[in-house]
This record gives C-alpha cells, structure tokens and sequence, in this order.
C-alpha cells in the first residue's frame, strides 16, 4: 500500500484544540456529526478545503477535543467560519466550555510534506 502525506506543502491546518462541558463529549459529537454531515455545512463546499477535516478526541480526557483539517488559505477558511458562526450557529459550538469564544482555530502553514517517490513501495 503507498502512503500519502497527511497534508500537502504550502497548504495550512486548521487546529482546534478545545474542551466540551464536563461529561457532554458523546453529545458533543453527535451534535458535530450531523452538522459537519448535513448539507446546511458550506465548509464542504468550497474548493478551498483540501482534506475533510478530522474530530479526534484525547485519549486521557474525554473532555477534550482536537478537530484538524487542511486548506488551501487561511482567508479562505476565516470567510467560511464567519458565516457559521454568524449565520448558521451550530448546536454543538454550545457545548463547548466557555462557549464559542472558546471554538477558535489556530493556523499552521504546512512547510514540510514528505513527497510522494519516497511514500512509494520500492519494487
């Protein structure tokens, strides 16, 4: 099986890093699920998000939660989270402790991404 980089050169991350309210995480991500799966979600619809973003949840805390995903501009994803979070308001952001003050995205650009001739099986 070839490997892939899990994200590409000169693209960004978004990086969540947050906590739920004390014992609400499987609400939590319920509540994402059907957001992020819904067609109410304009993030899937734009070609500026490269891979589907990932929600992880912390092996030791089950309060907290890491959600990742790769774009191809900061901006790009900046323009789009103004609208959920102004317009749409997802349930699930209430969930979060502190509420959405506390649902904010750090920025990674990716300046290193291993290329694909070395992800490949040697024949």
């Amino acid at each position: 099986m070839a490997l892939v980089p899990l994200a590409d050169k000169g693209n960004v991350l978004h990086i969540y890093d947050f906590r739920v309210k004390e014992g609400m995480g499987d609400a939590f991500i319920k509540q994402f699920e059907e957001f992020d799966y819904s067609d109410n979600n304009p993030m899937h619809k734009t070609p500026a998000q490269v891979r589907d973003g990932v929600l992880c949840r912390d092996s030791e805390d089950p309060n907290r939660f890491f959600l990742i995903g790769e774009w191809k501009s900061i901006e790009e994803h900046k323009k789009i989270l103004k609208i959920v979070a102004e317009e749409i308001r997802p349930k699930f952001v209430m969930l979060v402790d502190g509420g959405p003050a506390n649902f904010k995205p750090l920025y990674a650009e990716v300046v290193s991404s291993t290329p694909l001739e070395y992800l490949q099986p040697k024949e």
